[in-house]
Formats: C-alpha cells, structure tokens, sequence
C-alpha cells in the first residue's frame, strides 16, 4: 500500500514496507553518499544511481526530457494535475503489474515538484541485480539461457492488466541469473482498454529485433519467436 506525503510544493508517493529510511531523504543523493551506500550509476539522458538501502537495493532516477526539445527545457513537464504527472503515472502502473505477479522492478517512492505551471519529478525502484537485456544476450555467446516462452508469457500478463507499453523492445526485457525474465521502463506507458493496442507493442518488439539483427548486434532464430507467441498465447489462469 503506497503511502502519501506532503511537504510544501513537494509531494512523495512510497511504500514503507520497501523503502525504511525517509522520503525526503531517499531523494537525496548526498544522504546515500554520506552513508556510503551509492552501489553504482548508469548513463541515459541522465544519471540513474544505485544505492543500498536498509531493505534493498534502489535505483534513483530524475526525469529529464530527450531530443532537440529537451536542450531546451531539461526537467521541466506541465501540470496538469499530480496524478498525470510521470513519476505518479510509472509509480501506480508499476504497483498494480507487481500487484498482478507481473515481474517488474519494485515500486519504491516517487516525488513531484510542484512549480506555478511545471513539475520536476524523480522515481525511485528497486534494482533487479545481475540482470542483462535481451540485446547484450543475444549480441554474444550466451551466459544464461533465454527463455522465449516466459518473455511471451510476460508481456501476455503485462497486457492482461492493460498496461500499453509505448517502448517495447529488446533493451527494456531483461533476463536475470536465474533466467527470469523482467520488463522495465514504464516512463511514458499508460493503462489501455480493449485489445487493439497489444498488437502494436508486439509489432514494435519484433522490429527490435529486426533492426539490430540487421545491423549485426544480435543473432536470433525464427523458432524463438515462434516460442515467444507460443508462451504470449498460452491460456492463463482461469482461462
């Protein structure tokens, strides 16, 4: 259950039972540096920190603006009201696909900054450890074996809760050391009705693989797409 928090024009959303320090403070990177708990970065349109907290691990990430645009207004998003804010948005669909036994990275907190007609926003999940996308496994000899049948049967579980991911592809399926299989990135995605939007987020998986393939990054053979739609069609529960 997420809980809420005010303080001034500064609103947090988080879950006490995954994150036990502070929200105010778990924003803040010079409380992760102080306690030498910063486990780690990575590069996007900014930085994503990794830190270790009292019940895990965290990833930390401020919302930044891409393209010719974002050199223009780096942070900086419209409000519209704080639920139509990113952080918000990411937050709950991340709660309600963990809530489904979707495997997703956890929902931690999320913060908005509320300004006369803007908002700056950051988001904070859980890290999932040891994990290597699908494009880093398929562009080399590979370590862990990919299962094809559980990413359909993912993605199948994603769409069932009506979750329209906009950026599906092979860099946001991630396969861990014990070859489970996660979806990230849900920055941009929104709830959806009805069914005519999953054969788009499919479509859009396939010309991942199609593009780099083409490019020379990554092998992969027909059968293993034959498999994904085989795990993305079975019956699920209840079916």
């Amino acid at each position: 259950m997420l809980k809420y928090k005010q303080v001034n024009n500064t609103h947090y959303w988080y879950n006490p039972d995954l994150l036990t320090e502070e929200v105010e403070c778990a924003f803040d990177m010079n409380f992760w540096k102080n306690q030498e708990a910063v486990v780690g970065s990575a590069q996007g349109r900014g930085t994503t920190w990794f830190v270790r907290g009292l019940a895990g691990e965290f990833a930390i990430r401020h919302y930044r603006r891409g393209g010719l645009f974002g050199k223009l207004v780096r942070d900086s998003y419209l409000n519209l009201g704080l639920k139509r804010t990113r952080s918000y948005q990411e937050l709950e669909i991340l709660q309600r696909l963990s809530d489904a036994g979707v495997n997703v990275p956890s929902p931690v907190a999320a913060k908005v900054t509320q300004g006369l007609i803007t908002y700056t926003a950051d988001i904070i999940t859980g890290r999932i450890s040891g994990a290597k996308d699908l494009y880093t496994l398929l562009g080399k000899p590979i370590e862990t074996e990919v299962d094809f049948y559980a990413i359909g049967e993912q993605i199948r579980k994603m769409h069932d809760v009506g979750v329209n991911h906009t950026d599906l592809n092979i860099h946001n399926i991630l396969i861990d050391a014990s070859r489970a299989v996660w979806i990230i990135d849900f920055d941009k995605c929104y709830f959806h009705s009805g069914d005519h939007w999953k054969k788009s987020n499919m479509d859009r998986l396939f010309r991942s693989f199609k593009k780099e393939a083409e490019k020379g990054a990554i092998q992969y053979h027909s059968s293993q797409i034959d498999a994904l739609l085989a795990g993305y069609r079975a019956p699920t529960q209840g079916e």
